[in-house]
């Protein structure tokens, strides 16, 4: 049965695969959801002899239904190549007891680039199937890694043009200087003077501007989101989780049947939700615990039903994670909700005005999957140094938000069920933050002294994606004010 996509917020209508790639954002508001997740048609014994390109074909075209084998075939080829520095993809490495899921080995050295480096290639082709003539334009916010990675995998793809946000304070000096520094005659990034969230609202507000559309359909462009509102974006995310479970069945760490574990650091909900996603399908994934920063917005939602961004925001190390929106929840709110849209739509508009918005009894019961746990920043240098000093292994800022979170939950719960723990990025995206609490003298280094440091005492060669940033220039140095995001977008696109 072919899986077509509605909206979060409507019940009316369905679009096809490819459609929900082009438009990103249902017109509604709302995020396109699968009428219902497809159940794996490969045992786990046949998936534990794949490849990773093997992998994604078998979970992704149950869910892009409306791509021939040839196209699917084809922008999972062109996506998982020699951009990755390891064949595997995404290696597990088995460090302390608990399995790391390194999704950090791609081209800007983030898991972002686990999705992102295929979705150029489905929007290009969905675009195609679909018969659009206009030049797409991908809007994205980020809030350090996706931005990147979006700009790497959109640069020079005839027919798209990507406009990177990004709050101007909110990243790591690494993050920023991948981002300023990126090529390409379609891609441009601007700074903003505010926080992710307030990045991510201005480009929710432009997706749903009637006025806006019309403006740019005249002058020959349509929007569409590298975000992970993306379901091109999600479905990429949920191979992973089948490869790894897989690839731990062939290395005999788990019995048939056998469950896991997943830990998920987590902004935006998305990494997590993909782990879901792959727990319906049919993954023995038992329990998904989502691991906070000091932003905690989602580990007091799981503790108490109430989601409630009316706080503080902290700019923590581990800045892919300081969101206090985290917009992918709404699809985990609609399934909760018995897939109700009027009832999810009533909650997402609270949110809106109130800034806040609590979910029934019956739907709490329902993320009995869930567990929540954070850790601070105190926890997080700790953990890192901890990890360096028992097994040698270096990890970033936010794979150690996981590392942490992981081991308290354990520790309370006496759960010790096999757990594979989502590693989200190389160290060497955030080394001051990293050398810091290895307790390097990180203040009298430059960053790149700082890089040359880490790889002497990690004994992990500098990726390829730091030393090109090196010494290039600066491309973009555009900066705004929150309320001018949509002037700046005009003025780029060249729309009076």
């Amino acid at each position: 049965m072919e899986v077509l996509y509605r909206s979060t917020r409507s019940t009316e209508g369905t679009v096809t695969a490819s459609q929900a790639i082009l438009k990103g954002l249902a017109e509604d508001g709302g995020l396109f959801v699968p009428q219902q997740i497809p159940a794996l048609d490969v045992t786990m014994d046949q998936l534990a002899g794949m490849s990773y390109q093997e992998t994604a074909y078998e979970v992704m075209k149950l869910f892009f239904a409306d791509f021939t084998e040839e196209e699917l075939k084809n922008c999972i080829a062109r996506a998982y190549d020699d951009k990755f520095d390891t064949k595997e993809i995404a290696p597990l490495k088995k460090e302390d007891g608990v399995f790391y899921l390194e999704l950090f080995h791609g081209a800007t050295i983030a898991f972002k680039d686990m999705a992102l480096s295929i979705l150029p290639h489905l929007l290009t082709t969905s675009a195609k199937k679909n018969h659009v003539e206009n030049e797409i334009v991908i809007l994205t916010a980020t809030s350090g890694d996706t931005g990147k990675a979006a700009l790497a995998g959109f640069a020079d793809v005839p027919g798209t043009r990507i406009i990177v946000f990004y709050p101007k304070n909110g990243v790591s000096p690494i993050q920023e200087k991948q981002m300023v520094t990126q090529k390409g005659k379609n891609t441009y990034v601007v700074g903003i003077k505010g926080n992710f969230d307030d990045a991510q609202t201005g480009v929710k507000k432009m997706f749903g501007d009637k006025e806006l559309a019309a403006e740019m359909n005249q002058a020959g462009f349509q929007f569409s989101s590298a975000n992970s509102i993306n379901i091109g974006r999600l479905v990429p995310q949920v191979v992973y989780y089948v490869y790894a479970y897989a690839k731990l069945r062939a290395a005999g760490e788990l019995a048939e049947n056998e469950p896991m574990n997943v830990v998920v650091p987590t902004g935006n909900f998305g990494n997590i939700l993909a782990a879901y996603y792959a727990k319906n399908m049919g993954v023995p994934i038992a329990k998904l615990i989502c691991a906070s920063n000091d932003n905690k917005v989602l580990y007091d939602f799981f503790q108490t039903g109430e989601y409630n961004r009316n706080r503080d925001f902290i700019l923590t190390t581990s800045p892919s994670m300081d969101i206090l929106i985290s917009s992918n929840l709404e699809r985990l709110i609609y399934k909760i909700a018995g897939e109700d849209a009027d009832k999810n739509k009533t909650l997402m508009q609270s949110l809106t005005t109130e800034g806040k918005y609590e979910i029934t009894p019956e739907m709490k019961e329902k993320l009995k999957d869930f567990a929540g746990g954070f850790a601070t920043e105190e926890e997080v240098a700790k953990e890192i140094a901890r990890m360096y000093e028992t097994c040698g292994y270096v990890m970033d800022t936010h794979t150690a938000v996981a590392s942490s979170v992981y081991h308290k939950y354990s520790e309370e719960s006496g759960d010790h069920t096999k757990t594979v723990i989502a590693s989200t990025a190389s160290p060497y995206k955030f080394t001051r933050s990293v050398m810091d609490a290895l307790h390097k003298d990180s203040g009298s280094m430059t960053d790149f002294e700082l890089v040359d440091e880490l790889s002497r005492i990690s004994g992990v060669k500098v990726p390829a994606a730091i030393e090109e940033i090196r010494t290039a220039p600066v491309l973009h140095d555009t900066v705004v004010e929150t309320a001018d995001m949509k002037k700046a977008v005009k003025k780029i696109l060249g729309i009076n």
